[in-house]
């Protein structure tokens, strides 16, 4: 009673905390324009500008770090969710307006003549290929270019460029802007809109207004145009221009960046009727490319299964059924010769289920592989149902976190119950759950902060703010920890797994094998590599390249393969070495899966040398290895867990069925 009530008065008081807080995230961090917004004819639109952002450096940096055009009533941050400010993403208004269906072409500003610092730090966006990021209704601006006779897209504009033939570079400082638009009734079945005033439905009785036009694609043509900034500077934000036909095509009409060189920025803006309806207006940005190549993965994959699948048939089928069958036709005094003269794993009955080393480490790493791998089944099944669409920017890496902390019940629970099971009580499953809870957050934190204090050395909107740790502080030590030891409590309170045969008190001596047991381990983890490399690419190329990944059913497939190879690996792996009378299988069985992070490490390296080979600093490499060591110490925790449960009951149903006394 006196644990119960431990866990009811660490974990009830602070419920009430935890549901303020929630409700004050889902009120602070709402983004309008996830679902559709109606517009009328001349209303005012407004565009927002998120980070910088390049795949040379993997830092980003504030729209305003440059000196662009300011909004005429101030900067104003936009509301952000947990995901996307843990990724750098600075969502801020920016003085680009448009009127519904009102072609336009206007003025912005002209530049104070711009400083030794300035002209530096552009110079330096402008080589480290910085793209800038604008987005109306939720939209990211589209820029499309022929190269080879092959039309290419991409997200942004560049922030300027250098000719191939000089060496000077030149800003973008003109935009044409097209925004696709579709008409909408305001009839049939209600629909769900939203803006800044809220959400509310559309129905029959006020079809009237909910007509309009929505806004379903969005484009942008950068130019660089150098004008007469002293006629620029007579006129107002806003005032209008002559509109431009086409992007100057030579050096002596672009505006270069030079000291105390003034710029004046401008753009045009033209609606264009389309029949892309609301629903369907982000396919343009998920185009799946490379299908062939992802079902060759999956077809890849199912050759290794089963390939294993043959191995783990013949070992349960016909080595472990007949010996087993045989055994148990023998009467008493026969068993009693044959016991004399088993052989392989038979032999290692006394000492299967002896305690490994390390067996605290243990549990609290099959705990957290267990909550990592929670995690990532459940949120690659809600992506994969389309409930994370990619509208909704960080909210994939919001549900991550989320799942992970109100999955800590299930970490706290595995954990205790294994520990339970090894030491045969209950003694000390307070000290397992908490360091089930401070495992995996630890290493987390330690990684994320070294790469924090790179990124505030840059001062990069990367940098997660101190406001930021507290907040995630909060939600792990209010939600996670007392999940993770309500998870122990009831871990203490299951029934607990009883070992089907006694251990010896001398333990057996272990033949000297040929070559190392943990080699064979290590090289065990080519075959779950196997089946994941390819996604892998991809996966990689959508973070490091920013490109969107939204294949989700393709990596659902993945992954339930991946979790088959790493069972069966296991599970091979874990005979072998009890055939050898090798006792000590409890973290080769984990391992024997978990080494293909080791495997997903040496395949960062490689990306990093061959595919980002224009990453360029120190700072930038090394925030690249920090994230994959962590990501790759994930792949470890989870893919061990799995492999370690299914070898753990592997080896119970075995010697379950031998009668030894």
């Amino acid at each position: 009673m006196g644990s119960l009530s431990f866990g009811i008065s660490y974990f009830v008081p602070l419920t009430f905390s935890v549901l303020l807080l929630m409700s004050h995230l889902c009120n602070g961090f709402y983004l309008p324009g996830s679902y559709m917004h109606t517009y009328s004819t001349g209303e005012e639109i407004f565009v927002k500008v998120n980070s910088l952002t390049s795949i040379e450096t993997e830092l980003p940096f504030s729209y305003y770090s440059l000196p662009y055009c300011q909004p005429p009533n101030g900067i104003k941050k936009s509301a952000e969710n947990l995901g996307e400010l843990l990724m750098g993403d600075q969502i801020d208004n920016s003085p680009y307006r448009f009127h519904m269906n009102l072609n336009e072409s206007l003025f912005l500003c002209v530049t104070k003549p711009l400083n030794e610092d300035e002209v530096k730090v552009l110079k330096q966006r402008t080589r480290d290929l910085y793209q800038v990021n604008v987005i109306l209704d939720n939209l990211p601006a589209l820029r499309y270019a022929e190269q080879n006779g092959i039309r290419i897209q991409w997200t942004g504009f560049p922030v300027g460029f250098r000719t191939q033939t000089g060496n000077e570079d030149y800003i973008i400082n003109h935009l044409k802007l097209k925004v696709l638009v579709h008409e909408y009734e305001g009839a049939g079945a209600p629909v769900l809109i939203t803006g800044d005033e809220g959400m509310g439905i559309v129905t029959e009785s006020n079809e009237k207004k909910g007509s309009g036009f929505e806004i379903v694609g969005f484009e942008v043509e950068p130019c660089s145009i150098k004008r007469n900034t002293d006629a620029m500077l007579k006129l107002k934000m806003y005032d209008k221009i002559e509109p431009t036909e086409t992007c100057p095509a030579g050096r002596d009409g672009f505006q270069v960046i030079r000291e105390q060189e003034r710029v004046a920025f401008t753009y045009e803006v033209e609606f264009v009727k389309s029949d892309i309806r609301w629903p369907s207006r982000w396919d343009a940005y998920l185009k799946m490319e490379g299908a062939k190549v992802h079902w060759f993965s999956i077809l890849n994959s199912l050759m290794v299964i089963f390939f294993l699948a043959g191995i783990v048939f013949v070992i349960f089928l016909r080595t472990v059924r007949r010996d087993l069958t045989r055994y148990e036709e023998l009467d008493k005094e026969a068993q009693a010769q044959m016991n004399e003269e088993l052989s392989g794993w038979k032999l290692v009955v006394g000492d299967v289920f002896r305690e490994p080393e390390q067996p605290k480490l243990l549990c609290v790493m099959v705990g957290n592989g267990v909550q990592i791998g929670g995690m990532a089944v459940v949120s690659i099944v809600f992506a994969a149902l389309g409930f994370m669409s990619p509208a909704s920017r960080g909210m994939l890496l919001t549900g991550m976190i989320v799942l992970y902390l109100f999955l800590g019940i299930a970490a706290g629970y595995v954990a205790v119950r294994l520990w339970r099971t090894i030491e045969g009580d209950s003694i000390g499953w307070r000290s397992v759950s908490w360091s089930v809870a401070c495992f995996f957050p630890g290493v987390a934190f330690i990684i994320l902060t070294a790469l924090n204090f790179l990124l505030w050395g840059s001062k990069s909107t990367g940098a997660i703010p101190i406001s930021l740790y507290f907040m995630l502080f909060f939600l792990w030590f209010c939600i996670s920890v007392p999940l993770t030891l309500l998870g122990g409590f009831m871990g203490t309170r299951a029934e607990p797994i009883e070992f089907p045969v006694r251990t010896n008190q001398i333990p057996r001596e272990i033949p000297a094998g040929k070559y190392p047991s943990w080699l064979l381990v290590l090289g065990a983890g080519t075959l779950p590599f196997g089946t994941l490399f390819i996604e892998l690419f991809f996966i990689m190329s959508s973070i490091w390249l920013g490109r969107f990944y939204y294949v989700f059913g393709f990596l659902l497939i993945v992954l339930v393969l991946l979790v088959i190879v790493c069972a069966e690996v296991s599970v091979v792996l874990t005979y072998m070495h009890l055939c050898v009378e090798d006792w000590r299988w409890w973290w080769k069985a984990f391992f024997a899966s978990g080494s293909v992070a080791l495997y997903v490490f040496l395949y960062s390296i490689n990306y990093l040398v061959f595919d980002l080979s224009s990453l360029s600093g120190p700072v930038s490499a090394m925030l690249y290895l920090g994230y994959s060591l962590l990501m790759a110490f994930a792949i470890m925790l989870s893919t061990g867990a799995i492999g370690f449960l299914i070898s753990f009951y592997f080896v119970h149903y075995l010697f379950s069925s031998v009668k030894i006394d």
